[in-house]
């Protein structure tokens, strides 16, 4: 915690160090209030300071029945307003039983999405 007005700031530390921020997994609670703008929590508040000309990936999580509630849908597009890359989640056995969309995509397409993603950054900053 600080103290004094140049004390660091872990959260504003965080956003400088990162050239890109991945959200995985991004659960349904953290996706409403990311789409909100509620920073209550270190990641939240990390993301609420992100630098929008550095790339932030999100890879949702959660019950399909979750997933396929009308808000998620409004909240995920509200993220990609942002400028953010959503990392589509996938079908299959979930956590809790159910068979179904809902379940973050597999580390493989994250790792590729993630060196995709550096990759065109790092071209565009050179331009």
């Amino acid at each position: 915690m600080w103290k004094c007005r140049s004390d660091p700031v872990l959260h504003i530390d965080l956003r400088r160090w990162a050239d890109l921020m991945l959200v995985a997994p991004l659960d349904a609670n953290t996706l409403g209030k990311v789409a909100s703008g509620i920073c209550d929590n270190l990641l939240t508040c990390i993301i609420r300071a992100w630098d929008c000309h550095k790339p932030l990936l999100f890879c949702p999580a959660m019950n399909t029945v979750m997933w396929e509630h009308p808000i998620t849908a409004q909240q995920v597009g509200q993220l990609k307003a942002f400028g953010y890359v959503e990392i589509p989640c996938v079908a299959k056995k979930l956590v809790c039983g159910d068979q179904g969309l809902g379940a973050m995509a597999e580390v493989g397409t994250i790792v590729d999405k993630v060196k995709e993603v550096l990759f065109w950054h790092g071209d565009s900053q050179e331009s």
